[in-house]
């Protein structure tokens, strides 16, 4: 049985406060070396824990191609992109605002990406490291338990 799903449309941007819940789009990268799934997982910039590449929606790009893009910025990474979420992970980023810092829940969905090139130059290659892991192994060391849930479960063999 095939599924028919409808198209992605890129989203509208409209203004929200920054103390609402806020969304992020996030690339689960992964490739299959010698039969094993590999995920890969990037440092944060200010607290230097491990993460997938994650970022704000952009105006005139699809969720999925959004997490493509943040891919790309925070890991060199280009592939192919799905453009069903496999999962949702919560966390709590320090944004500035007029009152000073404040922790903004934040809610990201996680989109799988089918890595095709790794290059060493990218956007933010000096301010993130990067690492090929089992799914297991990431959600040994990522922070948020949901993000772990979804690294747990991950196989990439439902996908190719």
């Amino acid at each position: 049985m095939t599924m028919h799903l409808p198209k992605q449309h890129p989203i509208s941007m409209r203004k929200a406060r920054k103390t609402d819940l806020r969304t992020q789009f996030g690339a689960l990268v992964f490739r299959v070396r010698d039969g094993k799934t590999q995920v890969l997982l990037i440092t944060t910039r200010r607290s230097h824990s491990w993460s997938i590449p994650k970022g704000w929606p952009m105006g005139g790009k699809t969720p999925a191609e959004s997490a493509a893009q943040e891919a790309w910025e925070e890991a060199g990474v280009k592939g192919t992109t799905y453009n069903q979420p496999i999962g949702y992970f919560s966390y709590f980023k320090t944004i500035p605002t007029r009152r000073g810092e404040r922790p903004v829940p934040v809610m990201v969905s996680v989109y799988p990406l089918a890595a095709r090139k790794t290059r060493n130059v990218f956007p933010e290659a000096d301010q993130r490291r990067r690492k090929w892991l089992s799914p297991q192994k990431a959600a040994s060391r990522v922070r948020e338990p949901e993000l772990a849930q979804i690294l747990r479960n991950f196989d990439a063999s439902q996908l190719l």
